[in-house]
């Protein structure tokens, strides 16, 4: 009866103790799914006055255009991959614009998705239209989602 008792006491340590190691290591991954994914924005400019960013952009078709803390942000791109960034930077160095990339973390679900096929067609074209056409797309759906929120 005795080694019974014995040998409950010790499992029920042992589940206490591994039970505690589960949580704490579950809870330490949550921190780090809840930063979200990297995303590459590829940012032409910062504007504090709205008027000089649109005279600067107005030659600019496709860019989006976000207002924090009083400033004007211009972005002409935004991807999940790096490779695609560059290769959108580029085209817009060959316009003669000065492009930053720039991270930033992204934890909508539903965009990131629908990102990661846009990125699927952005690697098999290299022609400028169809990935300023892509492009396009993605900041409509940036919009609807993520501005919408």
């Amino acid at each position: 009866m005795k080694k019974i008792v014995i040998l409950s006491l010790v499992f029920l340590t042992l589940g206490i103790i591994l039970g505690t190691k589960i949580y704490s290591a579950t809870s330490s991954l949550e921190n780090v799914f809840s930063e979200g994914t990297i995303c590459y924005f590829l940012q032409e400019g910062v504007y504090s006055n709205e008027d000089i960013m649109q005279e600067n952009t107005n030659s600019i078709k496709i860019k989006l255009h976000e207002q924090v803390d009083n400033k004007n942000y211009v972005y002409v791109g935004i991807t999940k991959n790096i490779e695609n960034a560059k290769k959108l930077k580029r085209i817009y160095l060959e316009k003669g614009y000065d492009i930053y990339i720039k991270e930033q973390h992204i934890t909508n679900e539903e965009f990131l998705s629908n990102l990661t096929q846009f990125d699927l067609l952005l690697n098999s074209t290299n022609d400028t239209e169809e990935i300023l056409k892509i492009m396009e797309v993605i900041f409509a759906n940036y919009e609807e989602i993520i501005k919408k929120q």
